[in-house]
């Protein structure tokens, strides 16, 4: 699977979104080591507490059907009719994402035809993780 071909797929969770009250709709697309991908949308909820990120969809996905390891994550987010040159995952994301990955794992941010990689230590320096126990 090709970082673009990653992001592509994060495009079209999106399009899955349930945002009546932000109207920010976002996927993601989570690249697993045995090759499998699993999408996820953001899913609000009136009470708002109760909504999900897309990130932690496509992982609680993931962990749900046995999966641990994992290569990539592709997010793509913004307004509804607009994609945001950048939409980073929020700080409890980051913080599922280090529970399953390694420092260095890979996040694509951006839109399908423009994005950037960084590293999970890049977004979530001094991370609180089970070495911290």
């Amino acid at each position: 699977m090709t970082d673009p071909q990653l992001m592509q797929l994060a495009q079209e969770a999106r399009q899955k979104s349930y945002s009546p009250y932000s109207h920010f709709r976002v996927g993601a697309a989570l690249l697993a080591k045995s090759g499998k991908v699993y999408t996820g949308c953001n899913i609000e909820n009136a009470s708002y507490s109760p909504t999900n990120c897309a990130e932690r969809t496509a992982f609680f996905k993931a962990v749900s059907e046995g999966e641990r390891a994992f290569e990539a994550l592709a997010i793509v987010g913004g307004r509804e009719g607009e994609t945001a040159e950048f939409c980073a995952p929020c700080g409890v994301c980051r913080q599922v994402i280090a529970e399953f990955c390694p420092k260095d794992f890979r996040i694509l941010l951006g839109a399908p035809g423009k994005f950037q990689a960084y590293t999970l230590e890049q977004l979530l320096p001094f991370s609180f993780t089970n070495e911290s126990l």
